[in-house]
């Protein structure tokens, strides 16, 4: 039986999805955020040294890291199609974004809720002007100018798809869609990217997506 150490809020929900996706029984064993630092329980550490989460155990196997679970049960319990066939011209655009979403995407989107909280955590008032005057060079300079290419770059890779790879889910889906989630809430607001908007509510809309938000907000 595969267990799935759901951490409330995190990565883990995408796992949760793709399980139902893919039809195969799993427990879920929740584990609820530290309510003043946010941070994961250290009961975690007794799953994975790291106590981080998605972490998953099958059996006697301890399986961590989003792409690497991902790809684990694609391998493992999917059928044809959830990672193109290798001989394929999808099989490398499937396989980028399976990396790009964690890669590339949510550094920038960590980076930018960090230092937000710089901006908005209580300090002494001498040190505030500071703070907040480095938050704003280095949204300014680097997270901001880079998070608008990534983007561009994707609301044009969805334009006139329903997916990232081909005409149904594949891996790729399961990444890409929390990044993209995390945007929404974080920088997309009162941003124009049609095609962001609508992927992600027709993922949203999706009954296995649903059931496993269901299963995952317990």
């Amino acid at each position: 039986m595969i267990v799935v150490h759901h951490l409330e809020n995190s990565r883990s929900q995408r796992i949760l999805w793709m399980l139902e996706e893919l039809g195969v029984d799993y427990e879920v064993r929740q584990y609820q955020r530290d309510p003043k630092t946010n941070l994961a329980p250290a009961s975690l550490e007794n799953v994975h040294p790291l106590g981080k989460s998605p972490v998953i155990t099958d059996g006697d196997d301890v399986i961590a890291e989003s792409g690497n679970i991902i790809e684990y049960l694609a391998v493992k319990y999917g059928k044809d199609g959830w990672i193109p066939a290798a001989d394929s011209p999808e099989y490398w655009d499937c396989k980028y974004w399976l990396h790009y979403g964690e890669g590339s995407l949510m550094p920038l989107l960590v980076m930018k809720l960090i230092f937000d909280k710089v901006k908005e955590s209580p300090m002494p008032f001498f040190v505030k002007p500071v703070a907040k005057g480095i938050s704003k060079k280095v949204m300014e300079a680097y997270i901001g100018p880079n998070l608008k290419k990534n983007m561009n770059f994707i609301e044009a890779h969805l334009a006139n798809r329903d997916y990232f790879v081909g005409d149904g889910l594949t891996v790729a889906d399961i990444q890409m869609c929390f990044p993209l989630e995390s945007a929404q809430a974080r920088y997309l607001r009162g941003k124009h990217y049609p095609n962001i908007t609508a992927y992600v509510k027709r993922i949203q809309a999706l009954p296995g997506y649903q059931r496993a938000r269901e299963k995952g907000c317990v």
